[in-house]
């Protein structure tokens, strides 16, 4: 059965529609400048499939809340949860087939990154029996997916843009429809714009984001011009699921109107000169006024002099520096720092709680230790987390062989290292090869599935070799150094494998 959902009219008259099917196959781009049409076209969109397929919308301004008063979507707060509450919403909204939307508003850059992925990563990465049709709208995606480093941190960005890759790059064999809207082509990355077969191209302005739109939708350079042009709301579109020529539409109306209207302008208020100084330069309230602080009198001269000749003569004296651990309290701060990690890790929800509430946790164990300000930095903490996770003693770590298994972990993503170094330990030992489920946890994670693919992209690296044995146990070689992991079942749950 064919679902065709109508946009709006076409310039030549008629109904423009959207094969819906054919989207959820072949994906969707949209560009606008702001003012364009580009929000209005992505709430129409919306509306007229509510109905359906399962919807999820990542919102960056609060602009789609709205849906929820006529359309039942949920409303989730992101400012109000953690990331791993993130991810768990999105595998629950996922199974249930509520279609949500995830309300960034309010937090900074670096945490909207943070928090989409990890809602989008739970959308990702639920069960096959889940894998139902589903719309991911991404409005502003060249936040989530930029072509260039900005202002946030490279852990954030990369967290971001592997999320919104895995969406329209791997989301469509998992029912993942992406639907992504940009102000700037230019800003948004390539292998992300890339995987859309369908494009509505809205107004814009500078040279070279109309050059690209024209290159998407097949025009000549010369054509380019066209798209400064467009009206509010006007857009030309192409695609397997709109049109097989460049096609311009209008967009229709909408049901729901965004909660952040556009300002409109109104006339200033009337009132006279003076009501308006009486109120805006009226005295502060009691309760924000601060005491000023006055330099106190100086002292009468004869006092001053008298002060001077009683003060006893200071011997000028060096400042104390603090003396350098000796070893044996460096080998007590470490053991002491071993035991905390030891009993961090103890808690069996400890893999999967986030790096911060983590080092919250160890900063105070270290004080209850009597380390002080010994205690690591965050950095420190992480490195240190990541080789207690792969079972990684102290001591191993030091060790001489030790160090170009971690040279070759840094060829890795930072969250994947410490698998590397988990298997490396295991090889190195000789002892059975971690399972999915022991290799998930230490990757912070309860997806046998993410673990599998966290080592197909490690072996990808050229940095490992997986065999199977007759019995189906897995086999992992370290390539160049030769050490290799006993046979071990990947399905056994973690008390097994220990």
């Amino acid at each position: 059965m064919t679902v065709a959902i109508e946009l709006g009219q076409v310039n030549g008259g008629g109904a423009a529609t959207l094969d819906l099917e054919e989207l959820l196959a072949t994906r969707l781009l949209v560009q606008g400048n702001s003012g364009s049409g580009k929000s209005h076209l992505l709430r129409r969109l919306l509306e007229q499939s509510a109905a359906w397929v399962q919807q999820a919308i990542i919102d960056p301004e609060g602009d789609f809340v709205t849906l929820a008063d006529k359309f039942g979507h949920l409303v989730i707060d992101a400012e109000a949860h953690s990331e791993q509450a993130l991810q768990l919403a999105g595998e629950r909204a996922r199974s249930h087939r509520v279609s949500a939307v995830l309300n960034l508003e309010g937090l900074d850059s670096e945490n909207q990154l943070r928090r989409a992925a990890a809602f989008l990563g739970g959308l990702f990465e639920v069960g096959r029996e889940h894998w139902y049709p589903m719309l991911v709208v991404v409005d502003e995606a060249q936040l989530f997916a930029p072509a260039i480093a900005g202002e946030v941190s490279d852990d954030a960005r990369k967290l971001s843009l592997g999320a919104m890759t895995n969406l329209m790059c791997r989301g469509r064999k998992r029912g993942l429809a992406g639907i992504i809207a940009t102000q700037r082509l230019a800003k948004l990355a390539k292998n992300v714009a890339a995987e859309a077969s369908n494009f509505l191209m809205g107004r814009t302005f500078l040279d070279i984001d109309m050059a690209r739109a024209a290159d998407l939708l097949g025009m000549e350079r010369r054509q380019a011009e066209a798209f400064r042009d467009l009206e509010r709301g006007q857009f030309m579109a192409l695609g397997p699921a709109l049109s097989r020529r460049p096609l311009g539409l209008r967009i229709g109306p909408t049901a729901t109107s965004p909660r952040n209207a556009t300002p409109r302008l109104t006339p200033l208020p009337e009132a006279p000169p003076e009501d308006a100084a009486a109120v805006i330069l009226a005295a502060p309230p009691p309760e924000a006024l601060r005491p000023i602080r006055r330099a106190p009198p100086p002292p009468a001269p004869d006092l001053l002099e008298q002060l001077m000749k009683a003060r006893p003569a200071l011997e000028p004296v060096e400042p104390e520096l603090p003396l350098p651990p000796t070893p044996e309290e460096q080998a007590e701060r470490r053991a002491k720092i071993e035991r905390i990690l030891t009993a961090l890790l103890a808690d069996p929800e400890a893999g999967f709680r986030p790096i911060g509430v983590l080092f919250q946790d160890f900063l105070v164990r270290c004080r209850i230790e009597g380390l002080g300000s010994a205690a690591p930095d965050l950095n420190n903490f992480k490195r240190m987390l990541t080789r207690a996770r792969a079972g990684i003693s102290a001591e191993i770590a030091e060790d001489e062989a030790w160090r170009d298994v971690l040279a070759r972990a840094t060829l890795l993503p930072e969250d994947m290292q410490g698998i590397f170094m988990m298997i490396a330990g295991a090889a190195r030992a000789g002892t059975p090869c971690p399972s999915d489920a022991a290799i998930a946890r230490a990757y912070g994670t309860r997806s046998a599935g993410r673990a599998r693919r966290v080592v197909s992209f490690i072996e990808e690296q050229g940095l490992i070799v997986c065999q199977t044995d007759g019995l189906g146990r897995r086999i992992i070689t370290l390539v160049e150094l030769a050490w290799a992991t006993a046979p071990g079942d990947p399905n056994a749950d973690e008390t097994q494998a220990a």
